[in-house]
């Protein structure tokens, strides 16, 4: 049982109602021990590891909720999609860790950047895609590298499945297309479940099976939509009565009202991405703001490799730009999506009993345009290191 004591740093614990702190964290097995101002030395082992982190700040590692590194290649001479099974519409049973390349070099800029955790989803050119999961971002197998899966079911509308049904003249070719397949597969889970539920034993279907997560509250859905594809996204997850969030929501200005009263959850951005036509035709960051004073929980992703892991800083100040607060801001990339994932008993703050996936930053992220992570724990083991 090795200990490691981190001591002299400026704590941001991410907890409800803490305020920043210097303190001492104490980790043992991989796990928080102690939070609290000064370690008592009874409690530290002749052998324990030190951690100068004077005049650092320390943290819970950084999450990224929305992200498909190790299935979208760029690094080759050809990309590689391993996230799109673009065979049928609705491809729901799909699992992402069959697709997840785990030696793919954006983890090493993701844990390098303090990334410790992200969601891999499938990309979003099905209606239904499939089954994202939470993982570290540090070793050599997805499965274990996993800490939880499936988190959602991943759903995507507009211009994605559009395009690619449209292309073949194939159903959904327009967003009616996309709305029909929808409701049509939200009814034909509903009523699987139900039989289930009466004992008429339907024959087994993978789909169904995971719609049925969904429909039972033990999943949420992650619904790729922009503009007013969020208004369709509201009405059908609150017509079947699901969890959701909303994927990337640029346009969430026009809806502030009808996303608050939904009470879903909002994964906004990438924050960095080109304006064009189509869904990327308004893309308000001052929305995080306006969703956060009103309640909403508010995570920030970069959608990479889309947008590069370490473009995650950049987020984080355009966030403070538009009037949020660098600790509100760094809440939407540590507790706020670890909610979102359905993992904050055990990442997300620096609390007792969670895993020490902890990062040392000099600087202020956010704020700082040159703060940089020094060093980065994934439960307990320093996987990079610069002090």
């Amino acid at each position: 049982m090795r200990q490691t004591v981190i001591k002299g740093g400026t704590l941001y614990t991410m907890k409800d109602g803490q305020d920043v702190f210097q303190g001492e964290i104490l980790i043992e097995d991989g796990k928080i021990k102690k939070v609290m101002e000064r370690i008592p030395e009874e409690m530290i082992s002749d052998d324990a590891r030190i951690m100068d982190a004077s005049g650092l700040c320390v943290m819970p590692g950084l999450i990224d909720a929305h992200s498909h590194i190790g299935m979208f290649d760029f690094n080759s001479e050809t990309s590689v999609d391993e996230a799109n099974e673009m065979t049928d519409p609705v491809t729901l049973s799909i699992d992402a860790r069959y697709g997840v390349n785990p030696k793919a070099r954006e983890f090493k800029v993701a844990y390098e950047h303090g990334i410790t955790t992200m969601l891999l989803t499938p990309g979003s050119g099905n209606v239904f895609c499939g089954l994202p999961f939470a993982m570290k971002t540090y070793g050599d197998n997805a499965f274990d590298m996993s800490i939880k899966a499936p988190c959602a079911v991943k759903i995507a509308l507009g211009g994605n499945p559009k395009n690619t049904y449209g292309d073949r003249d194939q159903l959904p070719m327009t967003r009616m297309g996309v709305a029909k397949v929808l409701w049509d597969t939200f009814r034909k889970a509903k009523t699987y479940m139900e039989d289930q539920e009466n004992g008429k034993n339907p024959p087994y279907n993978a789909d169904m099976e995971a719609l049925c997560l969904a429909l039972k509250g033990e999943i949420p859905c992650k619904i790729h939509c922009t503009q007013y594809d969020m208004l369709t996204a509201i009405e059908v997850a609150k017509a079947f009565g699901v969890r959701f969030s909303l994927e990337h929501a640029w346009g969430a200005t026009d809806y502030i009202d009808e996303i608050v009263e939904s009470g879903c959850d909002v994964c906004y951005g990438p924050i960095a991405t080109y304006r064009c036509v189509g869904e990327r035709r308004k893309i308000d960051v001052e929305a995080v703001k306006m969703l956060d004073d009103r309640g909403v929980n508010v995570a920030i992703i970069t959608d990479s490799p889309i947008l590069s892991e370490e473009s995650l800083y950049h987020h984080i100040g355009e966030a403070v730009r538009e009037g949020v607060s660098q600790e509100r801001a760094m809440r939407m990339v540590t507790i706020n999506p670890a909610r979102i994932l359905g993992v904050e008993e055990r990442i997300g703050t620096l609390e007792e009993g969670k895993d020490a996936d902890i990062i040392l930053v000099k600087g202020k992220l956010g704020l700082d345009t040159n703060a940089k992570v020094q060093c980065t724990m994934i439960d307990g083991n320093i996987v990079y290191c610069c002090l």
